[in-house]
């Protein structure tokens, strides 16, 4: 293993060399932290980077096997107690962003993200947001239909 609190998938700790991740484009995730409450996001493994002076881009590998998540609180937690204790699962890996980040929205929608407290995203797509969603459902009367 070549990294600390290595990323699980598919039940095996996911450590490939850089020829075999060459391939994908990323994959979309699971953070459970120690508190039990979860975080669905997405990640890349590259990304284009111009280096100085020079003409072309180049594909440059992202920090992945690092990553915990962009929410402010994990990264909080992750700096005061550090990563023990934090589960980090690819759910699924991917060849496009696109792809990815399709999978990523089906995966928050499919399991309520925005609609319990079990679940640390606050947005989906920036464009979906969980106290609008609470708020929502609080006005709703629902029918016996």
């Amino acid at each position: 293993m070549s990294y600390e609190n290595p990323w699980l998938y598919q039940g095996e700790i996911f450590d490939p060399d850089e020829k075999e991740l060459a391939s994908w484009h990323g994959f979309v995730y699971i953070i459970i932290c120690p508190d039990d409450t979860k975080y669905i996001g997405r990640k890349t493994f590259w990304f284009m980077r111009k280096a100085r002076g020079a003409k072309r881009r180049s594909k440059i590998m992202s920090d992945w096997k690092d990553y915990y998540g962009s929410h402010e609180g994990i990264k909080d937690e992750i700096k005061k107690n550090g990563t023990e204790g934090f589960q980090r699962i690819i759910l699924s890996l991917h060849k496009t962003k696109g792809e990815m980040n399709y999978t990523e929205i089906k995966e928050q929608f499919q399991r309520g993200v925005l609609e319990t407290d079990e679940y640390r995203n606050y947005s989906i797509n920036g464009k979906y947001f969980k106290e609008l969603v609470k708020k929502w459902q609080s006005g709703v009367k629902k029918t016996d239909q």
